[in-house]
């Protein structure tokens, strides 16, 4: 798949499936192929665009910090350039901030919203896991930041599944042996967005449909991010998982993904 020039960076971005498009956008560290399970599912139904956001996989990598803002232009730019019109947009984490502010900023290229263990301001936790992540990333071998990454993401369930924790061991030694990890100054960039986005005091004015969904024993971005997300944009959903933490799209996959499309098919 192509790179393509917007907001001054080169964009790379994937497609899967057919009919009106799915926009993904993906969290802090992660390219958009992280989405592959997902659109497994979705792409019976819509064309999945999934892009490497600035800073990650094959996109251009400049030099930051970067803002939740900015990001959101690279992708409106990718969908006119795409020619798409409006998009229903899927955003996890770093993503949900990114979905955010593309729904403020270029409302017309949105037309609804699911926004995934979002947060709408940072506390001077989140501030600080952001910060030590980067501090670790540049101390650490890649399998044994894969594995702080994992801590922080995946709840107590997963990590007693056999199943589940023979697939963090497989991600740690993927991790091990990526040929193109995200290099330092991509994570701080992506890292100070996270702790700079703050659209607490602008949510009021989304009059898009919008799904929030969030994890209970969520760590990294606790339950109260998510519901202050949902009770700040008018007649939102919100969707909590009892059991599940940061990663509860992968630890209730078969809920999940179902549910997801069925809202968007709705929206």
């Amino acid at each position: 798949m192509p790179l393509l020039k917007t907001n001054g960076i080169n964009l790379y971005y994937e497609e899967r499936g057919s009919g009106e498009p799915l926009l993904l956008i993906m969290g802090i560290t992660a390219p958009g192929s992280v989405w592959e399970k997902h659109a497994d599912d979705w792409h019976h139904q819509f064309r999945c665009i999934m892009g490497d956001n600035r800073g990650v996989g094959q996109s251009d990598k400049p030099a930051g910090p970067y803002t939740t803002a900015q990001m959101a232009d690279d992708y409106a730019g990718l969908i006119d350039a795409l020619g798409l019109g409006s998009v229903r947009v899927v955003g996890v984490s770093m993503g949900s901030t990114i979905a955010q502010q593309l729904a403020l900023r270029h409302p017309d290229k949105v037309r609804s919203l699911v926004l995934m263990c979002p947060w709408a301001r940072c506390d001077r936790t989140a501030e600080a896991i952001f910060r030590h992540m980067a501090t670790i990333k540049a101390r650490l071998r890649p399998e044994e930041f894969s594995n702080y990454i994992q801590l922080l993401i995946y709840a107590k369930r997963s990590w007693d599944d056999d199943t589940m924790f023979a697939d963090l061991l497989a991600g740690r030694q993927q991790a091990a042996v990526d040929s193109s990890p995200q290099p330092l100054h991509g994570l701080e960039g992506q890292a100070e967005a996270c702790i700079t986005h703050n659209t607490l005091a602008e949510l009021s004015s989304i009059n898009k449909p919008c799904l929030v969904i969030g994890g209970r024993k969520d760590i990294f971005t606790p339950v109260w991010m998510s519901e202050e997300v949902a009770g700040a944009i008018p007649n939102s959903e919100l969707h909590l998982y009892d059991d599940a933490g940061h990663a509860f799209h992968w630890e209730c996959i078969d809920d999940f993904n179902p549910r997801v499309r069925n809202w968007l098919t709705a929206h």
